[in-house]
């Protein structure tokens, strides 16, 4: 387990010291020992050790991991604050003080949570935003495991993730992260939808398969033309978003047409206005469809080129175009701008 962790951290930090790693990886285990068990029978040691796996991914550096390995010790178990800044550093400590007083935040009614969890969250923020991707992380892997839990439970944490943490990841730019929490909540709180809108999207991807296909080679052979260094792929649109447009903006799955889009990604800015005129030229775009985020930054730092254009059989879809150092951005948000020590 230790050197699965290990590897993923020295794969983006080679210089990483990753003693500090395991020495976090055997307190916690010592703390949590292998009885306190979580509800799918498993030793509850291999939640903190999910959160610092999930950490790693995000590319965070050494001391946010090792307070993602211990952000339960203090909460759960007899050490303390103390204990902590003794054994490692006063840096990790108020990483998981952070993270423990945020876990002790309860909400009743829907404003109150949305009022008081952003309250918390902001003055958590202005202190160390690693608290918050922190609990991300933390809220990420128990809502990956939340099959194990009552089905009060279950939707009481489907809600509170919806409500909270998915928009508070969409406010760091953290879209990997802000799309699983709202796809995984979307499961608890509307079964039957999920179920019913994954079965018609997995059908939909299927039948346009050919057709993405037929689209992105075309994309390759005018942009090999124009010398332009790039990577296409067709990314799926998550599961909330289609459920989004049919419950909120009363679409039938059938109006929804971009249920896959486009996205290419090229070295420099100039690339990108270079390949949104290669599109542009191809295919018609859709009047209205344009947003250039890359002029005019989401709020979130999000940038992107979305363009909507019509295929020679008539059908819309949905182009992204964006560097490669912006997709890091959109993928990880802030997490992408953090140092490592």
């Amino acid at each position: 387990m230790l050197d699965r962790l290990i590897n993923d951290i020295l794969a983006y930090n080679p210089m990483a010291d990753v003693s500090v790693i395991k020495k976090a990886y055997e307190y916690a285990k010592n703390y949590h020992g292998d009885i306190i068990l979580r509800f799918s029978g498993e030793a509850y040691f291999t939640h903190p050790f999910n959160v610092a796996l999930i950490l790693a991914e995000l590319n965070m550096d050494v001391d946010t991991i090792a307070a993602g390995l211990l952000h339960d010790v203090v909460e759960d178990t007899n050490a303390t604050y103390a204990d902590i800044k003794k054994e490692f550093n006063e840096e990790i400590a108020n990483l998981v003080d952070g993270v423990t007083k945020l876990s002790k935040v309860k909400y009743k009614s829907k404003e109150e949570r949305q009022a008081e969890s952003l309250r918390k969250m902001v003055i958590a923020m202005s202190k160390d935003i690693r608290v918050i991707i922190i609990k991300l992380a933390d809220r990420l892997h128990n809502i990956r495991t939340l099959q194990y839990m009552s089905p009060e439970k279950q939707k009481e944490k489907a809600v509170e993730t919806l409500e909270i943490y998915a928009p508070i990841a969409n406010r760091l730019g953290m879209a990997s992260i802000k799309w699983e929490l709202e796809d995984l909540s979307l499961r608890y709180i509307d079964p039957e939808g999920f179920k019913d809108i994954t079965e018609k999207v997995k059908q939909k991807r299927k039948e346009r398969e050919e057709y993405i296909q037929g689209i992105i080679n075309t994309l390759e052979g005018k942009l090999r033309e124009a010398e332009i260094d790039f990577e296409i792929s067709g990314r799926p649109k998550s599961i909330y978003s289609i459920y989004k447009k049919m419950y909120h903006k009363n679409k039938t799955f059938e109006e929804i047409y971009d249920v896959t889009a486009i996205r290419i990604l090229v070295n420099s800015v100039r690339d990108c206005y270079g390949v949104l005129g290669t599109v542009h030229t191809l295919w018609k775009p859709m009047p209205g469809r344009f947003k250039d985020y890359i002029a005019m930054p989401k709020p979130n730092m999000y940038q992107s080129l979305h363009t909507t254009v019509i295929s020679f059989n008539g059908e819309p879809f949905e182009i992204q175009i964006r560097t490669f150092e912006m997709h890091k951005t959109a993928e990880l948000g802030i997490a992408a701008h953090w140092k490592y020590k």
